[in-house]
């Protein structure tokens, strides 16, 4: 390892071998995992495998997106619901005056 002299250096070069070093150690951990990784992908084709065969893919969830809306106040067009969640009072309010949630569906 060589050896700084940091005495001799100015404040602006300090804090750029500080930068430096910081960066060093940052991309220490990623080297050792990339180093990793291609040990065991070559101990797996040697074995006669893929690392992917052997360690299996996670499906994604798959998300359920934007759900539109499902009922429409009786009174108002612009309110709506999706028909998810808590039931909002003018949609309660409307079952109890004895409106089925159907003539309320869009």
């Amino acid at each position: 390892m060589t050896s700084i002299d940091l005495q001799s250096l100015s404040l602006s070069e300090l804090k750029q071998l500080q930068k430096d070093v910081q960066r060093a150690i940052e991309g220490f951990g990623d080297r050792k995992k990339q180093e990793a990784m291609s040990a065991l992908e070559a101990k797996a084709h040697e074995l006669g495998f893929s690392l992917s065969d052997l360690i299996g893919t996670k499906k994604k969830r798959k998300s359920s997106g934007v759900i539109g809306p499902k009922y429409r106040h009786p009174d108002n067009a612009a309110v709506t619901w999706s028909g998810r969640g808590r039931k909002p009072g003018w949609f309660t309010d409307a079952l109890a005056a004895g409106t089925k949630a159907e003539a309320l569906e869009i």
